[in-house]
């Protein structure tokens, strides 16, 4: 892994594979780092021809923090979430979109395959949205559009959100990454205690830092609804949601592929809100149809 200097700050990355192929960058969700994103799913995209990037979003993982910013009012933001008021924020998803776009020209890469998870799919359509010369394709992977009609997270799962790790603990943050992970993750592709136990304990070790997922979330919250300008996109996209998603329910996909023009939609049966390796094929599949796409797209201009 290394560093970059991108809009400012500084922020940790992974490469795998040629970088004279087309470029697709993974965008990770809340309070999630890069390590998140399976090296098996890098490992598959690879194998069919692409050069991957992966990296921690600010506020989290081995990039900048924001420490000037202390500590948002988490109340104040799942009230503003239930209300659908702006809460106030550090930074914005836009400002994480272009840190994004600053990977890319830290590493001299003019275009790429955009591809998000979560709130990285939010990410993902900012950067479609504000930088659309830089973007290939668009892949929104169990996102939504910030639509405040859409059905909330279901109880359990929006207590994995209420109840963040507490900085320092890091049995007990790997003892409550594993339950959270249990929560929200797929049904009928179940990740074993074991493994589990390894990427929860990887990723607490590496880094702890709850403090900037409350900063991501503020930032969620705030961003607000995105469907008019999604509905402007010019731009070969796919949706992948899961049918059985408790923390953002299958109909922010289909909200989010219903707001792109042409978009197509993949509901995965079984699916939760997570990577498990049973699933590695799926996603990558998605992504090379919108790439094939794409490229179908660009011949026919």
């Amino acid at each position: 892994m290394a560093q970059v200097q991108a809009n400012g700050i500084t922020i940790e990355y992974e490469s795998f594979g040629d970088k004279a192929n087309e470029t697709v960058l993974l965008i990770m969700g809340l309070g999630a780092q890069m390590t998140m994103w399976p090296v098996e799913f890098c490992q598959e995209l690879v194998s069919r021809g692409f050069h991957v990037v992966r990296f921690d979003n600010r506020d989290i993982g081995l990039s900048t923090k924001f420490d000037a910013a202390g500590m948002p009012d988490m109340a104040a933001i799942f009230g503003a979430l239930m209300s659908g008021a702006k809460p106030s924020s550090a930074y914005t998803l836009d400002d994480m979109a272009d840190d994004a776009v600053g990977v890319l020209d830290a590493l001299g890469i003019k275009t790429a395959h955009i591809v998000g998870a979560s709130m990285g799919g939010m990410i993902a359509q900012l950067v479609a949205i504000n930088h659309p010369t830089r973007t290939l394709s668009l892949t929104s992977i169990m996102s939504t559009t910030g639509n405040p009609g859409l059905p909330q997270a279901k109880p359990e799962a929006m207590a994995v959100l209420m109840t963040p790790a507490v900085e320092g603990d890091i049995e007990g943050a790997i003892t409550r990454g594993m339950n959270a992970w249990k929560v929200i993750g797929s049904p009928a592709y179940p990740t074993d205690d074991v493994t589990l136990r390894t990427w929860v304990s990887r990723d607490v070790n590496r880094s702890l830092y709850p403090v900037g997922t409350a900063r991501q979330m503020a930032a969620i919250v705030a961003n607000g609804d995105r469907r008019e300008k999604l509905q402007k996109l010019k731009v070969a996209a796919v949706v992948v949601h899961g049918e059985a998603d408790p923390l953002v329910p299958v109909e922010g996909g289909k909200d989010t592929a219903a707001n792109i023009p042409g978009a197509e939609l993949r509901v995965v049966p079984g699916m939760g809100h997570d990577f498990p390796l049973g699933l590695v094929k799926t996603y990558a599949d998605a992504v090379s149809s919108v790439v094939a796409r794409s490229r179908g797209a660009k011949a026919a201009e």
